[in-house]
């Protein structure tokens, strides 16, 4: 049985997140504030972590920045009121997987939550025996390992569920619906952004110490797999 760990000051909204998860099987522990929710998630190692934003002692940014140095495998949903673009990209880029906006139906928070914690467990998308080789990069989807010129690239676990993703589909265009299917489990995100912020720090991790552009946009549609030597010195003057 997996267990939730629910970080909400708002008591209304905690109990009754508590209460449906408990109805649907899951066992749940809650915390009121940021500082004894990161207690319980670094002792109790739960399975997936829905978290507010707005928390008082220790807010959401940084209490997903916190379990994120010992933790890169549990799951993270952040549930806030916050809907402007530049707080999902804030709350991503501090670790969460995905982004759920107040008011929400608990059916939908429901099924994130399954999509993700099978994500986590099944990791369907890496279930690719063989060692993916390609310019200077070296994917072993069994192990959980992405290499870059022999030197290991750090990647959180849906960075390296979508290269994986897209480096079995090269060339192929991946729609980020497709994406969201094979990596989040359902075929939309609270926002394309989702998406876009997970590719971005993909990028970084895998192509700035490169010599290879790796991952092209197609602009409104999604993103391709190609390797692409970069320019040198010489012919970029």
């Amino acid at each position: 049985m997996s267990l939730i760990l629910i970080v909400e000051d708002d008591p209304i909204i905690r109990t009754t997140v508590e209460y449906a998860l408990k109805r649907a099987g899951f066992d749940a522990l809650t915390a009121e504030d940021g500082n004894r929710g990161l207690s319980l998630a670094l002792k109790k190692h739960p399975d997936l972590i829905v978290l507010d934003l707005m928390l008082p002692g220790l807010d959401g940014y940084r209490f997903a920045e916190q379990v994120r140095k010992t933790d890169n495998d549990v799951a993270i949903i952040m549930v806030t009121a916050l809907d402007q673009p530049r707080d999902k990209i804030r709350g991503l880029d501090a670790g969460a997987d995905d982004y759920v906006t107040k008011p929400f139906s608990m059916d939908e928070l429901l099924a994130r939550i399954r999509a993700n914690l099978r994500r986590v467990r099944e990791r369907q998308v890496l279930e690719n025996p063989q060692t993916i080789e390609v310019g200077d990069l070296k994917i072993k989807p069994n192990d959980l390992v992405v290499t870059v010129d022999g030197t290991p690239a750090k990647l959180r676990l849906k960075e390296f569920q979508l290269l994986v993703a897209l480096a079995s589909n090269p060339g192929a265009l991946m729609s980020r619906e497709r994406l969201a299917r094979e990596v989040w489990g359902y075929g939309f995100v609270s926002s394309s952004r989702t998406i876009d912020v997970h590719i971005r720090r993909l990028r970084q991790a895998i192509e700035e110490p490169s010599g290879y552009t790796y991952i092209h946009t197609v602009h409104g549609v999604g993103y391709r797999f190609e390797p692409r030597p970069k320019p040198s010195t010489a012919e970029r003057a």
